[in-house]
């Protein structure tokens, strides 16, 4: 009989320091780009309120006012104190959820997927312990996380803000990331595929999500039950709470060992859940590319579209309470008298909440895109060829969900905002269609993204993943030229800028059939390329 070895053999994690070597090689691009992105945007939070909010009366109206909306409360979390930077970094907290995201796709890229593909049991085979693989991705992890804390801190003291708010405010940032490191390194034991780790992480994700959405809107009794609660709950610039740190770093040391248990049970390759043995024939719907296109993205097109109709009902929601935050700021008043009157604020306010959203949709639209790679990259592709299928008629199977697919995730929030938005004005039939519509002029700043991925795939298949930090440059860039820090013909740059700011600006048709044009010029140069060229 084996015995269960403690997870201090040091064999088992011989080669450690090259494997982060050649994960900190792989991920020379991304990794810096997130830890840069999450951990400066507190900082441009700040920096972008900084004119609008200057009196203690103003800050106590907003904080007020944002105490009696639920929906912004279960959108962003409360506002703790009527500080600048209590107030001024509000909507970062965020952040909390998108260092989540990233976490969890970093570690499991590092440990599913090599296995997925077979890496692992290569390297397994030389003098790799069995530990090093994991070892390495929750340092690549774990240290990417500290640094993205250290950037927000030093960031947000370079903003002026409180030594103490700002240690508190990188601390909370890093430990989110350590805790979901964890969680995902625990959900990466379970399947023998990359993208059912993935679903058991942001499902998990999801449920710590909506505990704290609907605790922050109830009595807050649930948002004790979630980490990102908890991260909420040190309350930077508000008397801070230094020890609801140790829960998230023991829930953060409790998963990774659980994660280094569970994988010292169990084969290379194989995961702790039993798979299901398939049909013995398949059905008709996956007769053609299409179908099988359908079968492999249906899944995350469901749960993204949950995710845009719960967001979007959240928005309409808000968008209510959006003058009453503002009172009487005279900066914002001079601005809203150039643009009409409060109804131009909420409309602002719905175009900014959709250009955010098209910017989301545009993220499901480059994993669809990168479906084609993860095929080819597996060699599932190559037997598909194999039979009576072209190029072109599989690629265009996976890129129609990856234009269409955005196109309902758009469709689906906009309703959800006028359902919610529209009965509270004068003309609700009106405001539903110009929500709607002011949606669908986003689509083709979308698609550009599609574009932008499926040429990367299509002409250099092995950079392929870098339309992730191509999409991630555009948000950076589109918040940072918010704030007027760039000149026009940087933020020109970013698609999402064009497309009419509806429905409070008048409709011009010139820069959609730019957008288009480019688009459909990106486009076909991918699906020549994949045409043309091997596959690896």
């Amino acid at each position: 009989m084996s015995t269960i070895a403690a997870p201090a053999r040091f064999e088992d994690l011989t080669g450690t320091g090259h494997l982060l070597r050649l994960y900190l090689r792989r991920d020379r691009v991304v990794a810096p780009l997130w830890v840069l992105v999450i951990g400066l945007m507190p900082a441009l939070q700040l920096v972008s309120v900084k004119d609008l909010y200057s009196s203690p009366e103003q800050l106590e109206q907003f904080a007020a006012t944002t105490a009696a909306s639920p929906a912004l409360l279960a959108m962003y979390g409360p506002v703790f104190g009527t500080s600048l930077g209590s107030i001024g970094t509000w909507k970062a907290g965020a952040m909390y959820t998108v260092i989540a995201i990233a976490t969890v796709l970093t570690v499991i890229r590092h440990t599913r997927v090599e296995e997925e593909t077979g890496r692992a049991e290569l390297l397994g085979a030389t003098g790799i312990g069995r530990f090093a693989g994991l070892t390495a991705a929750l340092l690549l992890t774990g240290g990417g996380s500290l640094l993205a804390g250290l950037v927000c801190a030093l960031a947000l003291l370079g903003s002026g803000e409180p030594l103490a708010g700002s240690v508190a405010w990188g601390a909370a940032l890093a430990a989110s990331g350590l805790v979901w490191a964890g969680i995902a390194a625990v959900a990466a034991q379970a399947s023998t595929g990359a993208r059912v780790a993935r679903g058991i992480a942001f499902a998990a994700l999801g449920t710590a999500f909506a505990l704290r959405a609907a605790g922050d809107a109830g009595n807050g009794v649930l948002s004790w039950f979630s980490p990102i609660g908890w991260c909420l709950q040190i309350r930077p610039d508000a008397q801070e709470r230094w020890w609801v740190l140790l829960p998230l770093l023991t829930v953060a040391i409790f998963a990774a060992g659980f994660a280094y248990a569970l994988l010292d049970r169990r084969d290379t390759g194989a995961g702790l859940l039993a798979e299901r043995p398939g049909r013995p024939a398949a059905k008709n719907k996956l007769n053609g590319p299409f179908g099988l296109a359908a079968r492999l993205q249906r899944g995350a097109l469901l749960g993204w579209a949950v995710g845009f109709a719960l967001y979007g009902l959240l928005i309409g929601g808000a968008v209510g309470s959006v003058g009453d935050m503002l009172g009487d700021n005279e900066t914002l008043s001079q601005m809203m008298d150039r643009m009409g009157g409060s109804s131009a604020l909420e409309d602002s306010f719905i175009t900014y909440a959709l250009t955010l959203l098209a910017a989301v949709a545009a993220a499901y639209s480059v994993s669809a895109v990168l479906r084609l790679h993860d095929e080819e990259t597996s060699s599932r592709m190559e037997a598909t060829l194999a039979g009576a299928v072209s190029r072109p008629r599989l690629a265009a199977a996976h890129l129609t969900f990856a234009l269409a697919g955005p196109a309902l995730l758009l469709f689906v929030a906009s309703v959800a905002i006028g359902l919610v938005y529209a009965p509270q004005t004068a003309d609700p039939e009106h405001t539903f269609d110009a929500t709607v519509a002011a949606a669908a002029v986003q689509l083709p700043a979308v698609w550009v993204v599609t574009g932008i991925a499926t040429a990367l795939y299509g002409l250099l298949p092995r950079f392929a993943p870098f339309a992730w930090g191509v999409l991630s440059a555009m948000i950076v860039l589109y918040f940072v030229g918010s704030l007027g820090a760039l000149p026009q013909w940087v933020m020109d740059l970013v698609p999402f800028t064009h497309p009419p700011k509806l429905p409070g600006a008048e409709f011009t048709a010139g820069p959609l059939l730019w957008l288009l044009a480019i688009a459909t010029i990106l486009l076909g140069a991918g699906v020549t390329g994949f045409r043309r060229r091997d596959l690896r």
